[in-house]
């Protein structure tokens, strides 16, 4: 196992990111600034093990089916009113692109978040459906998303928004 990198700031991480993001949204409707500002919070900006080591940028656990590569790490969840912390089977990938494109397979593919699709033209309502169905503990991580969207101007990096943008 290799030493993990300090976390990555914001105008390296979004940058890193945009392409696959971008290509999720051509291919599945998920909108790039939900993927990238979703990969962020999840991820700890690439600063933990679980992106850096596995490429899971999104948390997504190695349950219900899962057939694939897992690692347990360890993970902070929202029970009972208080975080806590328990060790649990994450989805393990080679790439970043296969990362990427799981996650969009798991959103799309489960019959749960198929209320977030009536919002693809609006990240920060895609955020909310997709924390309303059940994605994370946190109560408060659609506004978590939501800000970093807002914050950043990563709506300009959606396809709705006349063509990608990219960065230079």
């Amino acid at each position: 196992m290799t030493a993990l990198q300090p976390r990555m700031a914001p105008e390296v991480f979004f940058p890193f990111v945009l392409a696959v993001a971008q290509k999720t949204q051509a291919d599945t409707g998920i909108p790039a600034s939900f993927t990238m500002a979703q990969a962020a919070v999840e991820s700890a900006w690439n600063g933990s093990g679980l992106s850096q080591q596995d490429f899971n940028f999104f948390g997504i656990k190695a349950i219900g089916g899962w057939t694939g590569p897992t690692q347990t790490w360890p993970t902070r969840e929202f029970l009972q009113g208080h975080y806590v912390t328990i060790q649990a089977p994450f989805r393990k990938y080679a790439s970043l692109e296969e990362g990427f494109e799981d996650h969009a397979a798991f959103l799309t593919g489960n019959e749960r978040y198929k209320p977030a699709f009536a919002h693809t033209e609006d990240s920060i309502a895609f955020a909310r459906a997709v924390q309303a169905a059940g994605y994370a503990t946190d109560p408060h991580y659609a506004d978590t998303i939501g800000a970093l969207i807002a914050g950043h101007k990563l709506k300009q990096f959606d396809a709705n928004r006349r063509g990608f943008a990219s960065i230079v």
